[in-house]
């Protein structure tokens, strides 16, 4: 029961944001392909990674990633910002247009927590928390990406 529980959780978040995404675009046209979301998504995960970082990341060649990278930049999801140690170094960093986007996911999640925080108790939603960070740090480690901060969390929602 509790892979079918979980399973309904993840499908009803996936749903409800392709449920934002198409009200959203009746009235105008797309401005990013699935694959290109996809990377956006990886990109803004990752923390700020080099264009090469970004192509081991998803398994990808290098060219093909300087593509989907240059591609984003142009439709401004993303940004190369020089690294200062580093002048050859750019690292891709996701714009306020993106952040807007990445909102339309982000506050169904939210809203769904405040409801968890209503209905469960300090100490439950803190187990919960616990659980849920030993799935996250020990239980998936085929996807490796930086902890993020509260603070950079909260420029995300």
């Amino acid at each position: 029961m509790l892979k079918y529980a979980f399973f309904n959780v993840y499908t009803k978040f996936k749903l409800h944001f392709y449920q934002e995404i198409f009200q959203r675009f009746q009235s105008r046209e797309a401005s990013l392909t699935t694959v290109e979301t996809f990377c956006v998504e990886t990109i803004q995960a990752l923390g700020s990674p080099t264009v090469n970082e970004f192509a081991t990341f998803m398994r990808i060649s290098p060219p093909n990633a300087a593509y989907k990278v240059n591609s984003l930049v142009k439709k401004g999801y993303i940004r190369k910002v020089q690294s200062p140690s580093d002048r050859r170094e750019y690292h891709l960093e996701v714009t306020q247009k993106y952040i807007d986007y990445y909102n339309i996911s982000t506050s169904y999640m939210v809203e769904v927590m405040e409801r968890i925080a209503r209905r469960f108790s300090t100490e439950e939603c803190a187990k919960l928390e616990e659980m849920l960070t030993i799935v996250s740090r020990d239980l998936m480690p085929e996807v490796a990406i930086p902890d993020i901060k509260m603070t950079e969390y909260s420029q995300l929602i």
